[in-house]
């Protein structure tokens, strides 16, 4: 096409055009994160003119409706549960990422393949009705508890969210090793589990690190499961057989109810930027050890 005595191509204007619309929809998203760190940071930050700093990140205590707003029992609960969620999933999903990238055959793997992307796509209110009816009853009564809502129903829950992250990345970082790497270590005489053990697996810790980050920001940021199962206490628990309540459970049950512009409105918002920065930091250092690990490959 002839425009102005100048050649006008239609694919390099195709081209340019999204090439611009990208960029566009890329910048747009980096805007509306920021503004809604904005939103969450300058409310977050208003709640500190009306309550000491030191008792909010040092206070034993929250109870909203006396006024106090201590972070530690929300901390210990989300410690509790994520402990617990992260001791089950990660031995589970690295243990099934090598049998289905070293041992499982064709069909076997396709089939593991669909179970896992069938367990991720699991509601987690769905989740969360299984661990109430069922989950919490088996708790009970393996440990006499007076309640199977505790941190260890919660934390099993979550590890059944998790997994399937840490098994599809780890099992992408196993594949994704050159095959020099087995063939030289079979050469020299050592099994398959000693390659697995002492080659393949360091040679992948990079993203596998990286998908255990990811799974544990699955469970710090899990909301509507923990909410249902782990008790709702406020409490410094020592044991994950106690009852707790997690940072993302305390917004989501007292959002709704709570008075706009007070302090207890703004204490939810501080709660939001601890989860926003603990989200960051997860999500840098998984990002950093997957670059590392594309790089080490």
């Amino acid at each position: 096409i002839y425009l102005g005595g100048k050649m006008f191509s239609i694919r390099r204007f195709k081209d340019s055009s999204m090439k611009h619309v990208l960029f566009g929809v890329g910048v747009s998203n980096i805007i509306i994160i920021f503004l809604i760190f904005l939103f969450i940071f300058s409310n977050g930050m208003k709640f500190f003119g009306h309550y000491s700093a030191k008792d909010f990140f040092f206070g034993a205590k929250w109870i909203s409706l006396s006024e106090f707003y201590g972070l530690l029992p929300l901390l210990v609960g989300s410690f509790w549960v994520t402990l617990v969620a992260l001791i089950i999933s990660i031995p589970v999903g690295i243990f099934t990422a090598i049998y289905i990238a070293e041992y499982a055959s064709p069909k076997m793997r396709t089939t593991f393949k669909i179970i896992i992307e069938t367990m991720s796509a699991i509601p987690s209110v769905v989740l969360g009705f299984i661990g109430l009816y069922a989950l919490s009853t088996i708790v009970k009564d393996l440990f006499n508890l007076n309640s199977g809502l505790t941190a260890l129903t919660g934390g099993i829950m979550l590890a059944f969210m998790a997994i399937p992250t840490i098994v599809s990345i780890a099992d992408d970082s196993l594949n994704a090793l050159d095959k020099s790497y087995k063939e030289a270590s079979l050469a020299l005489g050592a099994n398959k589990v000693e390659t697995i053990f002492n080659v393949l697996l360091p040679a992948a810790f990079p993203g596998i690190f990286a998908g255990i980050m990811l799974g544990f920001g699955r469970i710090i940021g899990e909301t509507l499961t923990v909410l249902m199962i782990t008790g709702n206490s406020p409490i410094l628990a020592t044991s994950p057989l106690s009852p707790v309540r997690t940072l993302t459970a305390t917004i989501a049950a007292e959002m709704g109810e709570v008075v706009q512009g007070s302090t207890h409105y703004f204490a939810l918002f501080a709660i939001g930027i601890i989860l926003f920065f603990i989200s960051f930091i997860t999500n840098s250092i998984a990002d950093r050890f997957i670059q590392k690990s594309r790089k080490f490959n």
